[in-house]
């Protein structure tokens, strides 16, 4: 067949980089060469060190000793790798003990892991989500809910940010069987769902309740669910400072995942030392040591709040809405050059016009380190607190 007046692929590649970079929008993955929160920030020029408040590692679990032991056992007893999908042949016995321990937790009958959140909620929804389901989706939901949407074969409505009234509105126009998905802590603005209004809507209504618990480090906790179907979706990889996902729910529930999920059956399984990482840092989750992380960790969200103006803050994420692009990558440039890395979080990331800076905080940054952080975004946020917080 010729090719003459067609564009090749290269060209197309070409072109299609020329568009990302004319928009300003071009990223490159940066590398950091740290144990925790502060070493070198490694470009072009010898890596100058930097303090990162950029990770999801909000209890600071990826270098807390007993999870990295955990991990070295798990490579020494079985290895590197799983080996193949768990159906086949990739389970080990620290899978099975780590999902036990995950419905414990949670509190469910039931829990099975994948290897990553991201997985976790592709597999919810391409499963729950069938043709003749209806979908009511948070408008800000994480994209791994989107792109489950876009994978379901689902009527998927799309319900404005935390709107009960539109969403039991929803709800009540569809016919058939339907699934509300929402995030409990929304990943850009760090503000967090009305859970217990959600389990009532969902109740009220006969729908399946998929909540991702990606960010719930300090909650908001799910209370009585008596009468609605719960599935509790979260991941190994922030509060338990590892890598993986999980889904808990009923048993019955968990077993059709096993049986259909297509990430799980055809994915290779967590890695033994993801699961022991994840199992050790859950241990520490439940133990005194756990509460006294997550009281450090409210002391400092709380700390870097009032120094941008915030009112009391619940969740680990504190954004600083800027509003332009240009200006947004400018303050994170300023921020880099005292030492102080948060990135700048932009389009198609968050909405047009509400890109801002995205400080994650963690209960093993010290006190000197926020305090750098607080006296530095002084100059950059407005005195009557005008563009702190959420865009919504």
């Amino acid at each position: 067949m010729s090719t003459e007046g067609r564009s090749t692929w290269g060209d197309w590649v070409d072109e299609a980089c020329a568009g990302v970079e004319a928009a300003g929008r071009w990223r490159a993955p940066r590398s950091f060469d740290a144990q925790g929160h502060e070493g070198p920030l490694i470009a072009s020029a010898p890596g100058r060190g930097v303090v990162s408040f950029a990770s999801n590692d909000y209890l600071g679990l990826t270098t807390h000793p007993s999870v990295v032991a955990a991990a070295h056992g798990a490579l020494d007893r079985w290895g590197a790798g799983a080996g193949a999908s768990r159906l086949v042949t990739g389970s080990r016995p620290v899978h099975h003990d780590l999902e036990a321990a995950l419905a414990d937790w949670k509190g469910t009958d039931a829990a099975v892991i994948f290897p990553t959140g991201f997985a976790a909620n592709l597999s919810v929804l391409s499963v729950f989500a069938s043709g003749g389901v209806v979908v009511h989706s948070d408008e800000l939901n994480h994209a791994s809910i989107i792109d489950g949407c876009r994978l379901a074969r689902a009527d998927v409505r799309v319900v404005p940010h935390g709107d009960l009234a539109a969403l039991d509105r929803s709800l009540a126009a569809a016919t058939g069987r339907s699934v509300v998905v929402s995030d409990t802590v929304f990943s850009m603005d760090g503000d967090l769902a009305d859970v217990g209004g959600l389990v009532a809507v969902a109740r009220r209504n006969g729908a399946l309740l998929v909540l991702d618990e990606a960010h719930a480090v300090l909650g908001p906790e799910l209370g009585d669910t008596a009468g609605v179907d719960v599935l509790r979706v979260g991941t190994l990889s922030k509060t338990l400072g590892s890598l993986g996902g999980f889904v808990a729910g009923p048993a019955r529930f968990v077993e059709l995942l096993v049986n259909r999920a297509r990430p799980y059956i055809f994915t290779t399984a967590p890695t033994p030392a993801d699961a022991a990482a994840a199992l050790a840092a859950l241990g520490v989750v439940r133990s005194d040591e756990g509460d006294a992380l997550r009281i450090r960790l409210q002391a400092l969200i709380d700390r870097v709040a009032r120094g941008i103006g915030a009112t009391h803050h619940l969740s680990p994420i504190l954004p600083v809405v800027i509003g332009a692009e240009v200006d947004t990558v400018a303050a994170s440039a300023s921020l880099l050059e005292q030492g102080l890395w948060v990135p700048a979080i932009r389009p198609p990331t968050v909405a047009p016009g509400t890109s801002r800076l995205r400080i994650t905080l963690s209960a093993t940054h010290t006190d000197e380190q926020v305090d750098r952080l607080v006296a530095a975004l002084a100059d950059l946020v407005p005195k009557d607190g005008r563009g702190v917080g959420s865009a919504a």
